[in-house]
């Protein structure tokens, strides 16, 4: 709560010293969501509440500051204990007497998620403090992006900030080159990026390449030292490339990168997928992703394979899936949707039913459902849970 109230005070004072100059921005949202899940015929929820403020301010015509502030507060069942969604044979692995550092806790947090200044250049845009970084084309998937894992339940959602400093240089009308160091504990584990912006016809591109070190951890040893689970780090080396644009009538994307890596296997990251809206006003969307980190046979999935994925160490879990969307405008306000997953490896496929529903032009309110239909152990098993989501937003 200190942390919180410190952040509050800093805003106003900022927000003081520049009123006068009817340069600063404040807005943001309030967001209320329950979050339920049946586990070993149980049905189990967790509460929150968030509340964003975000300030901007352009100090000049060159200069520009940005920052937002979220404050988290979690109720209900806070501490989660991951083995009880994992199949009987993959938590044999885990050792006698450290089932306890299976549970995930959810606790209340005071964050600085963006924080940054951009500089605008006649030749090029200087940003500098904590920021989105987003590359690729893919709408669940994105085989370019190292920093980010989207969550397949809600891909929409917000990424959190990072830290980085960030050159984009245009080069003509056609192409942009940015260039992006995050600084980490030392330069050969800092994120490095270089990646070239350009359109052909139809087509948007662009050309990437990141070197950044990839904390993998083991969960099956636990180190006393720093009193987590064991990391394994090591140098992770892409090469990657993506489009967007039209093609017949379809939007079309593709997104592609390999990775060198420093000790374990290398591998490659594909997506392709499609998009349509018809007359009638039905969307439909179509995404294929393959990732050969991924395993082809369930029965070979281990306990470190589902704590990196939950972790958000890794994408997948399976090697071939494919994510279908389907939404469509109910009336003016309200729109229905239904999204499937299924593991094209493994045989287990998840229903997301969703509805987006409009109270007015400040407040939302989004809820989905999630089905799994897959033999336990699976990708998208029945063990994972049945549950769903409902959040209300309020803007100001």
């Amino acid at each position: 709560m200190k942390k919180w109230i410190s952040l509050l005070v800093f805003a106003l004072l900022f927000s003081s010293s520049l009123y006068t100059q009817d340069k600063l921005e404040i807005f943001g949202y309030f967001e209320s969501q329950i979050m339920g899940t049946e586990v070993k015929n149980e049905f189990l929820q967790l509460f929150s509440n968030k509340l964003r403020v975000d300030l901007k301010s352009n100090l000049s015509k060159n200069i520009t500051f940005a920052a937002n502030f979220d404050y988290i507060t979690f109720h209900g069942k806070t501490e989660w204990n991951i083995l009880d969604f994992l199949a009987p044979s993959v938590v044999s692995e885990v050792q006698e007497g450290m089932e306890a550092f299976y549970v995930l806790p959810f606790s209340d947090r005071t964050f600085l998620d963006n924080a940054y200044i951009k500089i605008a250049f006649k030749p090029f845009d200087l940003i500098v403090g904590k920021q989105q970084i987003s590359p690729g084309t893919g709408y669940v998937w994105n085989p370019t992006d190292v920093f980010n894992v989207k969550d397949y339940l809600d891909p929409t959602y917000e990424q959190p900030g990072h830290n980085a400093i960030r050159l984009d240089i245009p080069l003509g009308t056609s192409y942009t080159l940015t260039t992006l160091f995050s600084p980490d504990e030392n330069w050969e584990d800092s994120a490095k990026m270089i990646q070239l912006k350009g359109r052909i016809s139809h087509f948007d591109y662009s050309l990437i390449a990141i070197e950044k070190a990839w904390r993998f951890h083991d969960y099956t040893q636990f180190d006393t030292d720093s009193m987590n689970f064991l990391e394994l780090p090591e140098k992770r080396q892409l090469l990657g490339v993506s489009t967007a644009g039209e093609l017949l009538g379809l939007g079309v994307w593709a997104e592609y990168a390999f990775n060198n890596m420093e000790t374990t296997k290398n591998f490659y990251e594909l997506v392709l997928g499609a998009d349509y809206t018809f007359d009638f006003q039905t969307y439909v969307m179509v995404e294929y992703y393959r990732n050969t980190l991924g395993k082809t046979d369930y029965e070979d999935y281990t306990l470190n394979d589902w704590m990196r994925l939950m972790a958000m160490e890794q994408k997948a879990l399976s090697r071939d899936q494919v994510y279908v969307f389907f939404q469509h405008p109910v009336t003016d306000l309200l729109t229905a949707g239904i999204s499937s997953i299924y593991s094209i490896s493994d045989n287990s496929l998840a229903f997301i039913p969703t509805l987006n529903y409009s109270l007015s032009d400040n407040v939302d309110i989004f809820a989905y459902l999630n089905l799994n239909f897959g033999a336990e152990g699976k990708a998208f098993a029945k063990n994972l849970g049945n549950g769903g989501l409902l959040r209300i937003r309020v803007y100001f």
